[in-house]
């Protein structure tokens, strides 16, 4: 359980931050900045979950917002730190794991049963709730661009990288539904202002 009885600490005033293993490293490193994507994507997620109040939507999204604290504790437990050679959960380590992503792939079958398939691309819009979606999906591409820099430079799990991908699936899939099973979408037209 985290217990949190003092929110400033003074620890980073000297620009670094601290990892899970107790590890120091600038605010600015790559793994922060992955560690940072997440949270403003779960952040986006939560305008989401006001726009869609009161729908099994916002209760999904709810679920996915506890997933990325899920991913942002995986992020700052790099391989190793606690003594674990690979990618695996432990007692002390919290990773992501492939059933958080089969739980993303099942919703997002379920959500496209029942909009029509896509003719065009679309523009993000539509709806308040839809809007707000394409936001939170656009803010999970930024956090999959920052994680897919960390991974070049040193590992990442790889079920962390697989589910962030698949969230922005399901964000897209997501505004889809929410804007009338898809009857509400924008359509891109190409050219229309020349």
């Amino acid at each position: 359980m985290v217990k949190l009885n003092k929110i400033y600490t003074r620890t980073g005033d000297d620009g670094t931050t601290g990892l899970v293993d107790g590890s120091r490293l600038a605010k600015h490193a790559a793994r922060m900045e992955a560690i940072g994507a997440v949270d403003e994507a779960n952040s986006a997620i939560g305008l989401a979950v006001v726009a869609l109040a009161g729908s099994i939507h916002a209760a999904d999204l709810t679920r996915i917002q506890n997933d990325l604290f899920d991913l942002g504790a995986d992020l700052a437990t790099p391989l190793g730190a606690l003594g674990g050679d690979d990618f695996a959960p432990s007692d002390m380590v919290l990773r992501i794991v492939p059933g958080q992503t089969d739980w993303l792939e099942a919703a997002i079958d379920a959500l496209n049963a029942d909009v029509p398939p896509l003719t065009s691309f679309i523009l993000p819009g539509g709806s308040e709730g839809a809007a707000r979606v394409h936001v939170a999906r656009a803010g999970v591409r930024r956090a999959e661009r920052a994680m897919t820099a960390l991974a070049a430079a040193e590992p990442v799990n790889p079920a962390a990288l697989a589910y962030v991908n698949r969230l922005s699936d399901y964000l897209f899939v997501l505004a889809r539904a929410v804007n009338a099973g898809g009857s509400g979408d924008v359509l891109w037209v190409p050219g229309q202002n020349r």
